[in-house]
């Protein structure tokens, strides 16, 4: 499903609506930002996120891919309201783009990535942002198509996971000839055979782990009916973070690869801060074999 204006817009609607940018944005950026095709795979807590800020930045042209719909659990935190609830994801953010920008172009994509439609979503977007689950197995295999695909179609990815306070994104280069899916780090193998937890830590450094949610999970893994918590400031982090590396990622200018903020540690007394470094280590090599353990039971 696509959503277009009738008409395409002016340069004077353009140059208005972004005209606050101007000193923080260059007009080499802008422009680049204007002619970009974003892939969002994923539209809930992450995805979602990214949405909005990408559009009131200047990006015009988007294809949206999932394939939930909201949830009453999911509005702590995911861009949608309570009439919302029961609607298609990717439906929702796409109305959301066009109530900022009504000459926007918008491709909904309700199938969300599968193999047969990965390699021709990828290949016609400038930028992919991989807010795809990773709680469920069935994420996993659509997330490894969309990397696959990137490699394939060499292009960048920025993939995000919100954890307690802490929102980490993972910046994939593929642009770079002989890049692998997660940089070698998971194997097509593994998404069937490794466990949920196994593959979340393969995919994020062992030190951008917050306490706090190894604890969270090392007491409750294994309960009937056990999600893992997640909070809408490290969800939202995700939209401002990946606005503004997609922006020099268009332009060609460096990225880290690496990005992690920590709400709560950035606003914790320094003292607490201490402690809670001086733990960490310790709890953290425990509930990371715990939590091996029970999720192999």
């Amino acid at each position: 499903m696509a959503l277009t204006h009738e008409s395409a817009p002016s340069r004077d609607f353009y140059e208005v609506f972004t005209e606050r940018n101007r000193g923080f944005i260059s007009e080499r950026t802008q422009d680049a930002l204007s002619r970009a095709r974003l892939l969002i795979a994923g539209c809930g807590s992450t995805g979602g996120a990214a949405v909005e800020p990408l559009t009131r930045i200047g990006v015009q042209d988007f294809l949206l891919a999932d394939v939930g719909e909201f949830e009453l659990n999911n509005l702590n935190r995911q861009h949608a309201a309570y009439g919302d609830i029961g609607r298609h994801k990717a439906e929702v953010a796409a109305e959301r783009v066009m109530s900022v920008n009504p000459h926007a172009r918008v491709e909904v994509v309700t199938e969300g990535i599968t193999a047969g439609n990965a390699d021709a979503l990828v290949g016609g977007a400038s930028v992919v942002i991989d807010g795809v689950d990773v709680t469920e197995r069935s994420g996993w295999r659509a997330k490894y198509l969309l990397h696959e695909a990137a490699v394939s179609s060499r292009r960048p990815v920025l993939t995000g996971y919100d954890m307690a306070g802490t929102q980490y994104i993972r910046f994939y280069d593929y642009r770079r000839a002989g890049s692998s899916p997660f940089d070698g780090r998971i194997k097509t193998g593994d998404i069937e055979r490794a466990g949920i937890w196994s593959l979340l830590h393969r995919a994020v450094p062992t030190r951008y782990i917050p306490l706090e949610m190894i604890r969270n999970a090392r007491e409750h893994l294994g309960e009937e009916g056990y999600s893992v918590p997640q909070l809408v400031y490290a969800s939202m982090l995700f939209g401002a973070l990946s606005t503004r590396m997609t922006a020099q990622i268009l332009v060609g200018d460096p990225v880290r690869q690496d990005v992690a903020v920590d709400i709560h540690g950035v606003v914790r007394p320094l003292s607490a801060t201490v402690r809670t470094g001086l733990r960490w280590p310790i709890e953290l090599i425990g509930g990371l074999r715990k939590l091996a353990a029970t999720a192999a039971r």
